[in-house]
């Protein structure tokens, strides 16, 4: 199988998988620049994947799976992308993320709270306006003064992501309510739920600066928490608090 390169948050990675497949899930992301890590997925790979996933559902509370070797092999390289942009600051994080006007907005929340319907209102509201960075698993690259989010080919079962960098704007915890509240809050009201949602690596030297990035995530982006329901009024009042000039 023939390998290809990708650019991911500034940093390419050249792969060489199993599955050809796998070089058109990544096509948006595909370059001819020269590598700076390579990749290779073997058998052994997508047997330890399985076991991986396996285990995150054991801790999440979910239905174990049985997944396809194509999408196990798409998940590998993802864990090792992720590990290797630990260590240039840059961080994968659970969470679907909107750029309206050429700023992101992230929303993270438990699994099937509705940050995809979240950021799909957006889009409604503001249509040409808004562009999906990533819907499930975007990479923030996090600066002293400030933090830019990268889209990703991992982007959940709607797929909906695109090749670019933003500035990030904000963070915010999403919950199901009845009526749409939204608050600032201290980072140390949602640091332990961004541990959670971060992508942590095995390397325990990765591992700590895993957390170091998301402390310092905190520092230079707002942070808030809402409670919303499905319905468009939701975006409209997510983004006057978060951005401030709505009208």
């Amino acid at each position: 199988m023939d390998g290809f390169r990708m650019k991911i948050a500034g940093k390419v990675i050249e792969v060489q998988p199993l599955f050809e497949s796998t070089k058109a899930y990544c096509l948006p992301y595909l370059t001819e620049q020269d590598a700076d890590i390579s990749v290779e997925i073997t058998s052994d790979d997508l047997i330890r994947e399985q076991l991986a996933l396996e285990q995150e559902a054991i801790e999440e509370g979910l239905k174990i799976r049985k997944f396809k070797e194509p999408f196990l092999e798409r998940s590998s390289i993802q864990r090792r992308v992720a590990d290797y942009l630990v260590g240039s600051d840059i961080l994968m994080v659970h969470g679907s993320t909107v750029s309206v006007d050429g700023k992101a907005y992230l929303f993270t929340a438990p699994c099937g709270t509705g940050k995809s319907t979240h950021t799909r209102l957006w889009r409604e509201l503001f249509g040409e306006r808004a562009v999906m960075v990533n819907d499930d698993k975007p990479f923030l690259e996090i600066k002293s003064d400030r933090v830019l989010a990268y889209g990703s080919p991992w982007s959940g079962k709607h797929g909906l992501a695109s090749n670019v960098c933003v500035p990030l704007k904000g963070i915010c915890l999403l919950h199901r309510g009845n009526e749409n509240v939204i608050k600032a809050i201290e980072p140390e009201h949602i640091i332990a739920f961004l541990y959670h949602q971060a992508h942590k690596p095995d390397n325990a030297v990765l591992a700590e600066k895993s957390l170091a990035l998301v402390d310092q995530l905190t520092k230079v982006v707002s942070t808030w928490d809402m409670y919303c329901n499905k319905k468009l009024d939701a975006a409209k009042v997510a983004y006057a608090a978060m951005c401030y000039d709505y009208n």
